[in-house]
């Protein structure tokens, strides 16, 4: 592993900074969705109007009659409103200009698809609902700890989204919401991704990049098999060994940069986390020996990384 140039790190943390800032303003936001409007009163009481508020789905709520009280919730709302857009209207502009500083300073290595995968988990709000397991992670550990590992130790054309069986409900819920598939959620990205016949837990695109769903071994009263939607042709996750490990492990996040200057969000395990399972898998006698020396050699250079520059995550 290297260091990152002084230059390129000075970039990277002006970066994160309005990018981080655009994410609380996204959720400012996301609090003033909808509308407000006064609803004139019955027929029998022709002079009344009534606070009505709307969601961004289209529902209505009543908030009461008009009232000094309720027009200064109104006004209050308007004024909270406009802010907001203003304010995500300003950052929008400000990240376009990150992103190009970015790629002009080479600051980003991931590949643009990754990105665009983490950020559309992240508007449709199922990203709470996996973890980044695997090789990707370790883009994450770099970026947090100013370093660049080796490119044969971050090299793979797969990613591994680790999903908590645990919050099904809460997932579907969310699902719905966005009325598409999982498989439909990444088709936003990649229109050509579609689920292996061979291998229902992996979709696949048209330059055989691989997204594959993991899930705990079944316990409890997990339901098994799962597909996580009502569509054909959606996922079936598959069941993972030492998964839940995985799952319990403390939450590890980091903005990361593709080569094309774009930003987002990774959310995974801590990095000792990491090294045990991949000191783990890199002596298990049925896995494939290419694949065991790059586990051992993961679990090596992350190690390193946490020690030398992550010291306050050496007990995690």
């Amino acid at each position: 592993m290297s260091e990152r140039t002084a230059d390129v790190m000075r970039q990277y943390i002006d970066a994160v900074s309005v990018f981080e800032t655009h994410e609380e303003a996204l959720v400012e936001a996301e609090q003033v969705r909808g509308g407000m409007y006064w609803h004139k009163g019955s027929t029998a009481s022709p002079d009344e109007s009534y606070l009505v508020r709307t969601s961004a789905s289209g529902s209505e709520k009543s908030l009461g009659r008009r009232t000094p009280e309720t027009e200064a919730m109104y006004d209050k709302f308007l004024q909270r409103k406009e802010m907001a857009q203003q304010r995500l209207a300003g950052l929008a502009a400000s990240l376009a200009r990150h992103k190009r500083m970015n790629r002009a300073l080479r600051v980003g290595r991931v590949n643009p698809l990754i990105v665009d995968i983490l950020n559309r988990l992240s508007a449709t709000r199922l990203s709470e609902h996996f973890r980044v397991v695997g090789t990707h992670a370790l883009y994450a550990y770099e970026s947090a700890a100013g370093i660049t590992f080796a490119d044969d130790a971050v090299a793979t054309r797969d990613i591994d989204l680790l999903w908590d069986v645990r919050k099904r409900l809460a997932f579907d819920t969310a699902l719905r919401q966005v009325d598409s598939s999982m498989l439909g959620v990444l088709r936003k990205v990649d229109a050509t991704f579609r689920i292996r016949d061979s291998q229902k837990y992996t979709a696949v695109n048209k330059d055989g990049f691989e997204v594959d769903i993991l899930r705990r071994k079944q316990v409890a009263d997990d339901p098994h098999p799962i597909r996580l939607s009502e569509d054909e042709e959606d996922f079936w996750v598959v069941q993972a060994p030492r998964a839940q490990e995985l799952i319990d492990a403390p939450r590890f996040s980091a903005v990361i940069v593709a080569t094309n200057g774009a930003m987002a969000r990774m959310n995974t395990l801590s990095p000792m986390a990491f090294v045990r399972f991949k000191k783990w898998m890199s002596v298990l006698p049925e896995r494939d020996p290419l694949k065991r020396r790059r586990d051992a050699l993961q679990a090596k250079v992350v190690e390193e990384a946490v020690q030398e520059y992550l010291p306050h995550w050496a007990k995690n």
